[in-house]
């Protein structure tokens, strides 16, 4: 997607106070090239494994509708307690009692039902699941396991229904989008499936959506995932995006920082479609092997998290320097190009991780930083001690608690008037049906 320079520069005058983030427009075709179906085909040598299952209407209904019910085909697992009063209720057509009981959902989306079960038994019967754009973290609490590894359909299905993250990607997925020429052309879809494809926006692309299921990495080191931010088709800015301090991380700085150059300026800079986005990686042994792992393409928009940095603060930052390169032999035999200002990677050891890198950058002395600004959360960051407090804990509560308490000690006494009112008119009810 074309963007014009002027659109990410400051005001002529730079001492005049901004009224809005200086975002380029933001186009569906921008959002569409960041859905995982578009960009899986042009980077599959360099993700984990996954696999696409294309998502019917009747499925997708299914995801919208109110409360969950999960089919009778699949159990849930063993540990995951259900009783009367969790909202959760298992379908069952075998039934020899005369009460009521909730139809099977996925006798609507057979097709689905099946591809579900079998890609699960291909993917070594573990899988982390996501839709074109969000995965269901923040509904990791109603899991059995507290995480996204999923071994049933049944397993899927919960964390789908139980996520605002999903519910995002169905409903506002265009949200804060502006028309544009490239809008009216239809991503990736044959005609033999658009039947299966919903359109949220007749004057706009249509939305094929798919269920992804990732095999899952055994051993995740979420401490050696990094979010990194690209404007102008040049690497700006990366950080962590575990926001822990961990004490090794100031040493591996820049043979990271130098894979993960190397692994955007040789797969992404010039074959991505948009000048601007934001991408995430894996690096698991940076030493041993150096393999950088894609996980993840994400818009450049103010819905995508900044995490250690402020949008204000990259929409605003001055262009990276030109990169000096330098052939380097590293300890496991390579050749890998890397920055002029870097310290010499065979002279790092784990001593290093008392030196701080400055919290943005590994140079020493006064020397002026290469490349990307690379930022950790150092050990005296605030940042360093939020293990208290839980990941996307407001998304537990329902929408209008959470809409209460932003109005303060006022707002909420007149959630709990609202409350007290429809728990006493449902009580009158219920005395007159006795």
């Amino acid at each position: 997607m074309p963007v014009a320079e002027a659109d990410l520069v400051l005001p002529p005058n730079s001492e005049a106070p901004l009224t809005r983030l200086p975002f380029p427009h933001l186009t569906k075709s921008h959002i569409l090239h960041c859905s995982f179906h578009f960009w899986h085909p042009l980077y599959r040598s360099t993700t984990p494994k996954a696999r696409l299952i294309p998502l019917s209407l009747p499925f997708l209904a299914y995801l919208r509708a109110d409360g969950i019910v999960l089919p009778s085909s699949t159990p849930p697992s063993p540990s995951l307690d259900i009783d009367d009063d969790s909202g959760i209720f298992i379908s069952s057509s075998t039934s020899d009692t005369d009460d009521e009981e909730s139809p099977d959902p996925s006798l609507d989306w057979p097709e689905v039902h099946a591809s579900i079960i079998s890609t699960i038994a291909e993917l070594d019967g573990s899988v982390v699941p996501k839709l074109n754009w969000s995965a269901p973290k923040d509904a990791t609490w109603i899991a059995a396991t507290n995480s996204m590894e999923c071994r049933t359909p049944n397993d899927i299905y919960l964390l789908l229904k139980s996520s605002d993250f999903i519910t995002h990607d169905l409903e506002h997925a265009f949200d804060g989008c502006l028309e544009s020429a490239e809008d009216t052309i239809q991503l990736h879809s044959s005609p033999s499936s658009l039947e299966q494809h919903e359109s949220t926006n007749s004057r706009g692309p249509s939305i094929p959506y798919y269920l992804v299921l990732r095999k899952a990495i055994p051993a995740l080191i979420t401490s050696l995932e990094f979010r990194c931010f690209v404007r102008r088709r040049r690497l700006l800015c990366v950080c962590q995006r575990d926001l822990n301090h961990y004490a090794f991380l100031p040493s591996l700085l820049p043979i990271l920082k130098s894979l993960i150059q190397d692994f955007f300026e040789q797969k992404l800079q010039h074959t991505f479609p948009d000048e601007n986005f934001v991408f995430d990686v894996y690096v698991p042994q940076p030493k041993e092997k150096g393999r950088v792992w894609l996980i993840d393409i994400n818009p450049w928009a103010q819905r995508t998290d900044p995490l250690l940095f402020s949008w204000l603060e990259i929409l605003t930052m001055p262009d990276p320097s030109p990169r000096t390169q330098t052939q380097e032999k590293t300890d496991y035999g390579m050749v890998r190009l890397s920055l002029s200002a870097q310290k010499n990677i065979s002279s790092i050891t784990e001593s290093d991780e008392d030196t701080e890198p400055g919290g943005s950058s590994d140079s020493e002395g006064g020397d002026v930083e290469e490349g990307p600004e690379f930022r950790i959360v150092k050990r005296d960051d605030p940042e360093a001690y939020t293990f208290n407090t839980p990941q996307f804990s407001a998304h537990k509560l329902p929408k209008d608690v959470v809409d209460a308490g932003a109005d303060g000690e006022a707002g909420l006494r007149e959630f709990m008037g609202r409350w007290r009112d429809i728990a006493s008119e449902q009580e009158r009810e219920e005395a007159e049906d006795d």
